[in-house]
């Protein structure tokens, strides 16, 4: 006799054979009992939940000859008849290979006839959502008024890709991924009735494999009774699968954690010589540190875990991390994972995803953390106090600054011969001072050659092409700026021009630079403007004069500049030649 797929052999043929879809079992149930079934139905999900199947039995309870019932027979000769698919009133339209205008059209033009072999015509479209847009429209008035005698029943897995119009034409039913215990219980009836012996972790672990989709579980377990001769173990499921058993993947993480680099090089070899790939490994070390995240985050979640069949022989492992130990190799290895589709060596760059976790602070660490942070604080308040002394000495300079500005800024005037305003009245001095903090600017200028600063400046023209990827807008003033210091975490950009160093400044641009600057540099960083003639005038002044903080300028009248600033910014944007000015 032909062998049949399991998922095949196993398809429900009624309500009560479907795993898991009790809340839309149940609708549809009541709404055949009480005679109130929709014309058009939308069944969405993720794959292997039973969306197509449910479709069919559907089919079968409104055409069965003993019904309309909540069960179909499956006896009579319309519901064998259906269950073959030799009825041409019920049809199934894949939509992936009829996805064009014409085909809905022909649709369209037979649903207007009356059924000829059983009660209603039914139209099941699977992956409705592969229809073009005009094979959409041209469906709609259809799905919306269709003859009392059809009805539709569209099944997809993306109903974001579904027009709004479609929806709301349709009773949508959401079908939800398999839970681990349901999936458990229907593999382990399916291998007693097929004669499959089967141990129950072996089963609970295809179930985990097939994150909640029954065919898929199904077709695994089909493939590894063949290979076993009927008697499907753990070990053969992970020899089958790829997969890495949760004690070597404990082993792993003491060895990473005991940073024994020798011990995990010569796993991951011992991997690879058992036909593991790379990229698989990196993916289950993935959910292994996530489910030990979950023991160690909240005990009781045992069924939370992916990969860890046992929780409890675990705590001692989870113990063992911190919880900021388990987020950062999270963070390293679903980085790198990401960085493995395009690699070309995936092996090398696992074993260097690894040795970056070997490198993470141990417990030692942690554990002088406590004073290492009473000591942080304790330096955070001194320099608290330090910057307010400097504050309150620099509101006291300014104060007498003020004061005697106007004098100092007349006998200036009266000394070099400037020319004063119209009406011998000398303008009002205007005062400029420093974006920063005095304190703070120094420490940018003592940063100026440090190792951030290098490591900033190498990737700097990554940075303007990321930038520039980004928001080209946004590229087009920042290149007038140049990076001239890195401080903890912010990075200070000196500009030639107020313009675009003030549009650089506005949030929406700013955030767009900061995010690029996150990527290329692999650490958040702020970004801290200040103009080109400020920074060279900081770097080269003495430290010993004071006034220079806090300059009195004078708006002279100076023989071909106007008087309005922004008129001086168009003409060193654009150029005397190309600037009209008008009254």
């Amino acid at each position: 006799m032909e062998h049949i797929a399991l998922y095949r052999a196993w398809r429900p043929q009624s309500f009560k054979d479907m795993v898991g879809q009790q809340h839309i079992i149940q609708t549809l149930q009541n709404a055949i009992r009480e005679n109130r079934t929709s014309h058009a139905y939308l069944f969405s999900g993720p794959r292997g939940t039973g969306k197509t199947s449910a479709a069919k039995i559907l089919a079968k309870a409104i055409n069965c000859e003993h019904g309309p019932a909540p069960e179909p027979c499956n006896e009579c000769e319309a519901c064998k008849r259906i269950t073959a698919g030799a009825v041409m009133d019920v049809q199934e339209i894949d939509a992936a290979s009829n996805r064009g205008v014409e085909e809905i059209r022909d649709l369209r033009d037979k649903v207007k006839y009356a059924p000829t072999e059983v009660r209603h015509k039914v139209y099941i479209i699977d992956e409705v959502h592969m229809l073009t847009t005009e094979a959409f429209n041209a469906l709609l008035k259809t799905l919306e008024e269709p003859p009392p005698h059809v009805m539709f029943i569209l099944a997809t897995t993306e109903p974001h890709r579904i027009p709004a119009t479609i929806i709301s034409r349709c009773q949508r039913f959401d079908f939800r991924r398999v839970s681990l215990e349901e999936q458990t219980e229907r593999l382990d009836l399916i291998c007693r009735q097929e004669n499959i012996e089967a141990d129950s972790d072996a089963l609970q672990y295809i179930a985990r494999l097939s994150d909640g989709g029954m065919r898929d579980a199904l077709s695994v377990l089909d493939q590894i009774s063949s290979f076993t001769d009927g008697r499907v173990t753990y070990q053969q499921v992970l020899d089958m699968t790829g997969g890495i058993a949760s004690e070597q993947f404990g082993k792993l993480a003491l060895a990473l954690l005991k940073e024994d680099v020798g011990t995990v090089l010569q796993m991951i070899e011992n991997f690879m010589q058992e036909g593991k790939s790379a990229d698989k490994c990196m993916e289950n070390l993935l959910y292994y540190f996530r489910d030990l995240l979950m023991i160690k985050m909240v005990p009781q979640a045992t069924k939370m875990t992916e990969r860890v069949l046992e929780p409890e022989q675990f705590k001692e492992v989870a113990e063992a991390f911190t919880k900021e130990q388990l987020f950062s190799m999270i963070d390293t290895l679903n980085r790198y994972q990401s960085e493995m589709k395009y690699a070309v060596q995936p092996q090398t760059l696992f074993e260097v995803a690894l040795l970056k976790l070997c490198s993470i602070p141990g417990q030692a660490g942690d554990a002088a953390q406590p004073t290492a942070q009473h000591s942080g604080a304790a330096a955070n308040q001194e320099d608290v106090a330090v910057l307010k002394r400097q504050l309150a000495e620099l509101e006291k300079k300014l104060e007498r600054a003020l004061q005697g500005g106007l004098a100092a800024g007349a006998g200036q005037d009266a000394s070099s011969g400037s020319r004063q305003a119209p009406g011998g009245r000398a303008p009002a001095p205007r005062i400029s001072a420093p974006a920063k903090l005095p304190s703070q600017l120094d420490r940018y200028i003592a940063e100026k050659s440090g190792e951030a600063f290098a490591a900033a400046g190498r990737k700097w023209s990554q940075i303007l092409q990321g930038v520039k990827e980004a928001k080209v807008t946004v590229h087009a003033w920042f290149m007038d700026g140049e990076p001239v210091s890195v401080l903890e975490d912010s990075v200070l950009v000196a500009f030639k021009n107020n313009i675009h160093r003030e549009t650089t400044e506005k949030p929406a641009n700013k955030q767009v630079i900061e995010k690029v600057l996150h990527e290329q540099l692999g650490h958040p960083y702020r970004l801290v403007t200040m103009m080109q003639k400020d920074w060279n005038a900081a770097i080269e002044g003495v430290p010993d004069q004071p006034a220079e903080e806090f300059q009195l300028e004078q708006e002279l009248d100076v023989p071909g500049k106007s008087k309005e600033p922004w008129i001086d910014e168009a003409i060193e944007l654009f150029g005397e030649d190309l600037v009209v000015i008008k009254d």
